[in-house]
């Protein structure tokens, strides 16, 4: 019998991909999930085919109630959105809830996974973005709750002295996200599919490198095999404007005219993201594979079935369980 991995947000969208790609490689998986912003629907995979999985509520700031050898942290509100609403509770999951990871594996030896985020650069002044480039963050911004306590994070991690893995998450895309979340991708993907105007926040002349969940996925196992204790950039290094993708969505769903509908730059939102990958590549033998079309063409495939379906979004209303 193996040890148990623990997955921290386990029912949001990469929590859930890992979670299945961990079963998939014969692991026994706790999940954990304070269901925030994740969702059981995420976990029916690994609930109805996977008997090496169990699945309990928990909020990262009490204590972790279980051990395993290595726990992944992606206990946090990625979307803007999300954390936008509860910026202090955000703040709160990023750094209670890292302390307390730190506290618990002081005590009983495990390595620590921790999900960061490329959001640590702010509106970069550099490109690509190497991992030694210290950023450019506004500490009072509209995003700084997610951007400064990530940062911080990743501070008391490295401070510990204990052996973390650090994964800087670039934009990541795939099923199970939640069209209504404020990301560009599945916005665009809903609004295509359904015929409605596709919101474009600014001229669209900001740029992204998204990155398929499952590339991401691949990343962060790769990491825990690596003695590589440094902070790491993960995702994809190709990158294109927020216009352009619309421009893709619209002509991949089969309506190349259709309409965008043009609103005001959010608040410090960032001209530009896109990773330097050299450490991935060097350390990790890290590379995505997945073009950003493939990746659409699983999105838009999957609301077609949701419209289909009659269920609205990507992700549902579910009753916790657990």
């Amino acid at each position: 019998m193996t040890y148990p991995i623990v997955v921290l947000g386990a029912a949001g969208f990469i929590g859930s991909h890992l979670v299945d790609a961990l079963l998939a490689q014969g692991e026994t998986v706790i999940g954990l999930d304070n269901l925030s912003t994740g969702r059981m629907e995420n976990l029916d995979h690994a609930q109805r085919y996977h008997r090496h999985f169990m699945f309990a509520l928990h909020d990262v700031r009490d204590p972790l109630p279980t051990w395993a050898p290595i726990v992944f942290n992606l206990a946090c509100p990625a979307s803007p959105k999300a954390y936008q609403a509860d910026p202090v509770g955000t703040i709160e999951t990023s750094v209670v809830g890292t302390l307390r990871l730190i506290e618990a594996a002081r005590k009983r030896q495990f390595i620590i996974v921790h999900a960061s985020t490329s959001e640590v650069y702010g509106n970069p002044t550099v490109s690509p973005q190497p991992e030694d480039y210290w950023g450019n963050v506004n500490p009072i911004g509209a995003r700084s709750c997610y951007d400064e306590s990530k940062r911080c994070a990743e501070s008391a991690l490295v401070s510990s002295h204990l052996p973390v893995r650090i994964a800087r998450l670039f934009n990541c895309f795939g099923p199970r996200m939640a069209w209504n979340d404020g990301r560009a991708v599945p916005a665009f993907v809903h609004a295509a599919v359904h015929n409605l105007p596709l919101m474009m926040h600014g001229d669209g002349a900001q740029t992204r490198s998204f990155c398929f969940v499952s590339d991401m996925i691949r990343g962060l196992i790769k990491l825990t095999s690596s003695d590589y204790r440094q902070p790491i950039n993960l995702g994809n290094d190709t990158e294109i404007t927020i216009r352009e993708l619309a421009e893709t969505v619209l002509r991949l769903t089969g309506n190349p005219n259709g309409p965008i509908q043009i609103f005001p730059r959010l608040a410090d939102d960032p001209d530009r993201r896109r990773p330097d990958l050299s450490r991935a590549r060097e350390f990790l033998n890290y590379e995505p594979t997945v073009t950003l079309e493939q990746g659409l063409c699983l999105v838009i495939a999957e609301a077609r079935t949701r419209q289909k379906l009659s269920q609205p979004g990507y992700i549902l209303d579910a009753t916790p369980v657990g």
